[in-house]
């Protein structure tokens, strides 16, 4: 298995996440990623957000081994023929490490704030699927054209191309089990959700029959988990995270529970066992629920009494 981290970018600083990455870098995780979003996601819209992109595009050439990427952006924020564009230089400048992540988009206020078309749902995910494609394209041919219902290419050209062959690894974002997983097995190289070994188990399954629709190995396809990470011996703790997790994302706290990573050395173990029965083998752990520096104490122990005996 891999281990990687998602680095929030509300309430943080440059020099901030530049340290916590080389850290990471340094204690051997295998992925970082940073997050999509303009503002924070509260009533009032205050706090300091970094800008994606662009801070990935300096930890990129700054932090020199781990694998570098999104986890996921909007793809409603750009044009997918811009991010094409933006991830080629990217993976160029890590030097092949580019991991893709892409999703629908879903902080409505957001795009409400800055003006951006939000769609229905259902668009959402259809220009998500169109999207995918013109990416594709864009990085494997010498000229691209297309005629989707959202996006039009036409005789569209994108040099240099990328490091990674045939293209960088493509991530989809997402849980929905008729359209996005559908989406999944037509196009991703990597599938990635919140939740734990009971969610990854069931939506996996509906994963394998999808691609048993289009004519797709659902082993080329990986597979990676959201879980937020908790060390400790204290139940109530634990039960106290999936609270916080469960009111965050919308989600009853016995449902928010599969997605805590959570427990005594011992457990986290049997969970992990689990999710790698479950076909996972990428787990991300963000830096959101909990304080930071709490947090760190606990990613270095995992890192180094945990993740050692899945690798």
């Amino acid at each position: 298995m891999r281990f990687g981290m998602f680095t929030s970018m509300g309430n943080q600083t440059w020099p901030g996440v530049l340290e916590l990455w080389r850290h990471a870098e340094a204690t051997r995780w295998d992925v970082a990623c940073v997050t999509d979003h303009f503002m924070p996601n509260t009533k009032e819209r205050e706090g300091a957000m970094l800008e994606g992109w662009s801070t990935l595009t300096a930890l990129a050439a700054l932090v020199p081994r781990m694998q570098v990427g999104t986890i996921v952006l909007g793809n409603t924020y750009r044009h997918p023929a811009v991010v094409a564009k933006m991830a080629a230089q990217v993976d160029i400048i890590s030097n092949g490490r580019l991991l893709l992540g892409l999703g629908a988009g879903w902080q409505e206020n957001e795009h409400e704030a800055y003006g951006i078309p939000f769609y229905t749902m259902r668009e959402r995910l259809e220009r998500l699927d169109e999207a995918c494609q013109v990416m594709r394209s864009l990085w494997t041919e010498d000229r691209s054209t297309f005629q989707g219902r959202y996006y039009t290419l036409a005789d569209a050209p994108l040099q240099p191309k990328p490091v990674q062959r045939p293209h960088p690894e493509l991530m989809i974002g997402g849980g929905g089990e008729k359209v996005t997983l559908l989406t999944v097995a037509r196009h991703a190289d990597h599938w990635n959700v919140w939740g734990g070994p009971k969610v990854l188990a069931h939506k996996g399954r509906i994963l394998d029959e999808h691609c048993g629709t289009v004519g797709r190995d659902p082993e080329s396809i990986r597979r990676s988990a959201n879980m937020a990470l908790l060390i400790t011996d204290k139940k109530a703790q634990v039960e106290a995270l999936a609270e916080t997790l469960g009111a965050r994302m919308g989600r009853h706290a016995a449902d928010a529970r599969d997605t805590c990573l959570a427990g005594t050395p011992e457990q986290i173990r049997e969970t992990l066992a689990a999710l790698r029965a479950a076909k996972v083998d990428t787990v991300f752990i963000p830096t959101l629920f909990r304080p930071l520096p709490e947090l760190r104490r606990d990613l270095d122990r995992f890192i180094a009494e945990i993740a050692p005996a899945f690798r």
